[in-house]
């Protein structure tokens, strides 16, 4: 099976640990990688050259300017042509490489479902670090959405670490996504389109995830959540 990982880069040249890329690169040569850099106006691409210069089972993806996550990661799929898996991950490396790998294994093991996608859940014995605000935050927002936009439960849309088969993938982002900041929960609706999530869609509890920085969302992006959950519901 091919898989194929997206990680977006935005202004990331401070935040990049060239000792972790380089053992997930090593590691991984079974995998193909699409670096995509938003638009960087810092050093960001030179790293990325630098990555690409050591390992030969990465692309980089340039991007003329910053388009945000959501549309990166969208021009990132469509330019695939020959997968089975496309998984994306963040480049805060927020979750451990271990933890996506689990999810792409699934994936591969369980092809019935169309989207994996990884929880944030604070358990006994896990090592899940979040901040309070963040988590609340979290709660509320999966509350409003699995409620009123999707009507099915759903623990952690946010969660920066998900796969997605290939057919599926070219469906769903097939056209531009309406939020910035809540692609993912587009990504679900679109799917429900056509689907019961709770038949395709399969949430699999991370054992670890550690809060890296502070969030690039706006202030004034949170105020603009209400009006897009309201958008992407009656699209």
């Amino acid at each position: 099976m091919k898989v194929t990982i997206i990680i977006p880069f935005y202004n990331e040249e401070k935040r990049i640990v060239l000792e972790s890329f380089h053992q997930i690169f090593k590691n991984t040569s079974q995998y193909d990688f699409i670096l995509v850099d938003d638009g960087s106006t810092d050093n960001t691409n030179t790293i990325l050259g630098e990555f690409k210069n050591k390992f030969p089972n990465l692309t980089i993806l340039k991007l003329d300017k910053n388009i945000g996550k959501a549309e990166a990661i969208r021009a990132a799929v469509l330019s695939i042509s020959n997968t089975d898996f496309i998984a994306y991950y963040d480049a805060d490396l927020a979750t451990p490489f271990s933890e996506l790998d689990k999810l792409i294994q699934f994936s591969i093991q369980n092809p019935n479902y169309k989207m994996i996608m990884g929880a944030r859940i604070k358990l006994i014995g896990n090592g899940v670090k979040r901040s309070l605000t963040r988590h609340y935050f979290g709660r509320i927002f999966a509350t409003i959405v699995s409620q009123f936009v999707l009507k099915v439960s759903v623990y952690d849309t946010q969660c920066g670490a998900k796969v997605v088969d290939y057919q599926t993938a070219n469906q769903i982002f097939a056209k531009p996504f309406i939020s910035k900041w809540l692609f993912d929960v587009e990504l679900l609706k679109r799917l429900q389109k056509n689907h019961n999530l709770k038949e395709v869609v399969k949430e699999i509890p991370l054992e670890k995830w550690e809060e890296i920085g502070s969030s690039k969302i706006k202030r004034t992006d949170f105020f603009k959540i209400p009006f897009e959950l309201f958008q992407i519901y009656r699209n």
